[in-house]
């Protein structure tokens, strides 16, 4: 086992100690605070429904981080390639994040209605912004000596966006779709909240309803599992994508 995945189990069992050692110590009652063990059973006792329903929030949570990636990343470019669109687009780029996402959420669902389209367009909205900026951002950084190299050269704006801007953005594209990863969950979820028939939102209402602490536990648990194994996935993706950038550390961070 390497050093991280180690000091991780060692967290990971700290944290849950300390949390089953307070259930005990305090004695606090099951439908206020569950211990782990207790949340272990109810996952155990409940898992054809937490994976019933676990797999629609993941089909949820994958469609939007796949729509909302692509919708971010067509916004950028025209933001980068057209002074028209900037003028045009970003001040609706900067409404949309002043406009609380829950305030949207009811309105999806009365325009998209109870399904799964309604919480794919919530996590797209969640993840449209971090794309779109950090993109934008990496290709209007670019190093001037590479576009003054391509002026000299005769390149088109078209050409010089494609062949060197966009490759050069592609680090802060990769940094933008890790946000993504890690808040897509969050979109669906509200959605499921505001109004669903499935989903792990959905179990959490009910759960919560029928106090049923441990399987809400059980269920947010399940989600944080998602979120972690996608935020994990893209990183992947991201390293084996970005071959000629690897991490730099110094030697003696403790963090390493």
């Amino acid at each position: 086992m390497s050093g991280k995945l180690m000091r991780g189990a060692v967290t990971l069992a700290v944290l849950l100690g300390g949390w089953q050692a307070l259930v005990w110590l305090t004695g606090l009652p099951r439908y206020l605070l569950p211990g782990p063990l207790a949340v272990a059973d109810a996952m155990r006792r409940q898992a054809p429904l937490l994976m019933q329903h676990g797999a629609t929030t993941l089909m949820e949570i994958l469609l939007g981080l796949v729509l909302g990636v692509a919708l971010g990343s067509v916004s950028a470019l025209l933001l980068a390639r057209f002074r028209t669109a900037r003028r045009w687009l970003m001040p609706l780029l900067v409404v949309s994040q002043a406009v609380p996402v829950f305030a949207l959420a009811p309105l999806l669902v009365l325009w998209l209605g109870y399904g799964m389209a309604s919480k794919i367009a919530m996590a797209v909205l969640v993840i449209y912004f971090p794309v779109t900026t950090a993109l934008f951002d990496g290709l209007r950084r670019t190093d001037p000596g590479w576009l003054d190299l391509a002026r000299t050269m005769g390149a088109t704006p078209a050409a010089t966006l494609w062949t060197i801007r966009l490759p050069a953005a592609l680090p802060a594209f990769w940094s933008g779709v890790r946000v993504a990863a890690a808040v897509a969950p969050i979109g669906a979820v509200i959605g499921e909240w505001v109004g669903s028939s499935s989903g792990l939102g959905y179990l959490m209402l009910h759960a919560n309803a029928r106090m049923q602490i441990d399987l809400l536990f059980a269920a947010v648990l399940v989600l944080g599992l998602f979120a972690v194994a996608l935020y994990v996935a893209v990183d992947a993706l991201a390293r084996r994508a970005l071959p000629w950038q690897p991490d730099t550390q110094p030697a003696d961070d403790p963090v390493g």
